[in-house]
């Protein structure tokens, strides 16, 4: 496994964002909006893990950085579970490692852009047992979510932004919606936001993280 890609703050570190990015994409790809991020969040570091390389189905098998292999688009999206979990205990990992450091849970938040927040979502609400200090859900879905599923309260401790493009043609505005209604029917406090944009990230999408974070981390 590659070493995540460490943003350390202006001032000394007291709160953490882990953030993982899409498939095919890597490490780097949300550094400048870590970097934005941090001109406003002084003391929050960054970490950014990299996803392995690995053969994805719908992609005719081509090798790609990816945090679980997708074996079908349709109904649903069909995943490799196990996989899934993999990444899930390696978010588990670096959140270990930052309360190793000293960051209070409450002020760790996951972050995850399209397969990146399915991971964070899964690890989140289904492993993780302890309330973080929020999930930020990008252009995503939850693959592992159903009416099954029952979260602790401390797991309903954890508050969730989802946001999404309304014309996105990759991760379906209805799928990230349905992750956000499981959320809301769970009893987590959690907000909806859409933007005139496709699967991608636009400058007010930022702020609005920015306000996010700020209001939790600051």
């Amino acid at each position: 496994m590659s070493h995540p890609l460490i943003l350390e703050p202006q001032k000394k570190a007291d709160a953490c964002v882990i953030w993982l990015h899409g498939l095919g994409a890597d490490r780097y790809d949300f550094m400048p909006v870590a970097e934005a991020l941090q001109e406003v969040l002084l003391s929050t570091r960054f970490v950014m893990p990299q996803a392995p390389t690995r053969p994805v189905t719908i992609n005719g098998g081509y090798e790609m950085p990816s945090w679980y292999d997708i074996k079908a688009m349709t109904p649903a999206r069909a995943i490799d579970e196990d996989q899934l979990q993999a990444s899930a205990e390696q978010v588990i990992e670096l959140i270990k490692a930052e309360q190793a450091k000293g960051i209070d849970l409450a002020r760790i938040v996951l972050a995850g852009f399209s397969q990146g927040g399915a991971v964070v979502l899964h690890t989140a609400y289904i492993k993780w047992q302890e309330a973080l200090g929020g999930v930020l859900a990008l252009s995503t879905y939850a693959p592992t979510f159903n009416d099954k599923v029952e979260l602790t309260a401390c797991q309903q401790r954890t508050p969730a932004l989802c946001l999404h493009g309304v014309y996105d043609p990759v991760v379906l505005p209805a799928m990230g919606r349905a992750a956000f209604e499981h959320l809301k029917n769970w009893g987590v406090s959690t907000q909806w936001a859409e933007y005139p944009m496709e699967h991608e990230v636009v400058q007010e999408e930022i702020s609005d993280i920015a306000a996010w974070l700020g209001a939790r981390l600051r």
